[in-house]
C-alpha cells in the first residue's frame, strides 16, 4: 500500500482519475477542492467507482495539511491563486507534485499552444511560490485524464518525472507506480519541466488527429529505473 496522498483540485478530470486509480491500488486519498460540496460530490463519485476505496473530502487548505505528499492538478490559470492560498498551511518537508500545464487555453487560446512562463515552467513557478522547505516535482503531463478515469482502460505508459533530488523522485515514483500500467522515468532536474510540460500540447494535437487518448512510452531503458543510490541526483 502506498503512502497517503492529498490531491489538490481532485474534483477536476485529471485529479479525479488519479484519485480513483490510486485508491483502487489500495492507497488513501484526500480529495481536495476549493468548494467543500464539490469535494464531497467527488468523493461520492469516487466511492461509486471504487467501492471500499479510502477516500476523504476536504477543502484545499485542509487537504494540504492532511498528507506529506501532495499532487496539484488545477488549471494553470488557478495555480497562482491556489498556491497563494496554501502558503500559510504548507510546511517544510512536504512534497508537491505539480501537474500544471501553461496551455494557451487558459487565456482563451488554443490547447495546442503554450504560454510563456518567465520562471521557465509552471513547476518552477510553483517552486518559487511555496514556502521554503517545500519541494516541488513535475509529473503527469502526458497521462490522459480520460484514460485514468475509465477504470476499464488498461494503462501502459510512462510518467515523465522531473525534480532536483533523486530521493524525492524515487518516493513519488513509488506512489505513481502503484497504479498498474504506469512507469516513472527520471527526466532530470526540475528545469526539465520546461520540456515535459510542452508534451501536453503535443499529445493533445496527436490525440485530436487520431481521436484517441495516446500516451508516451520511452524505449531502450534498463529494467531497473530506480536503483538505490546514496549520491543526490
Amino acid at each position: 500500500m502506498s503512502e497517503p496522498v492529498s490531491i489538490i483540485g481532485a474534483s477536476g478530470a485529471l485529479g479525479f482519475g488519479l484519485a480513483v486509480r490510486l485508491a483502487r491500488a489500495g492507497g488513501e486519498v484526500v480529495i481536495g477542492s476549493r468548494d467543500a460540496d464539490r469535494a464531497s460530490e467527488a468523493v461520492a463519485r469516487a466511492r461509486a467507482a471504487v467501492p471500499g476505496g479510502a477516500f476523504s473530502a476536504a477543502v484545499n487548505a485542509e487537504a494540504a495539511t492532511a498528507s506529506e505528499l501532495l499532487i496539484l492538478t488545477v488549471p494553470f490559470r488557478n495555480q497562482p491563486e491556489v498556491l497563494s492560498d496554501l502558503r500559510t498551511v504548507l510546511t517544510p518537508g512536504q512534497l508537491l507534485v505539480d501537474a500544471t500545464v501553461p496551455l494557451a487555453a487558459a487565456v482563451g487560446g488554443k490547447a495546442t499552444r503554450m504560454l510563456g512562463v518567465w520562471q521557465g515552467s509552471a513547476a518552477e513557478q510553483a517552486q518559487e511560490m511555496v514556502p521554503e522547505g517545500v519541494t516541488v516535482l513535475s509529473a503527469l503531463h502526458t497521462i490522459s485524464a480520460a484514460s485514468l478515469r475509465d477504470l476499464d482502460v488498461a494503462l501502459a505508459e510512462d510518467v515523465l518525472l522531473a525534480g532536483d533530488r533523486r530521493a524525492d523522485k524515487t518516493r513519488v515514483s513509488a506512489l505513481l507506480e502503484g497504479i498498474e500500467g504506469l512507469r516513472c522515468v527520471d527526466c532530470g532536474r526540475l528545469e526539465m519541466a520546461r520540456l515535459t510540460e510542452q508534451m501536453t500540447a503535443l499529445m493533445i494535437s496527436i490525440n485530436v488527429r487520431y481521436r484517441t487518448h495516446a500516451g508516451v512510452r520511452i524505449t531502450g531503458l534498463p529494467d531497473e529505473l530506480w536503483p538505490t543510490v546514496t549520491a543526490p541526483g
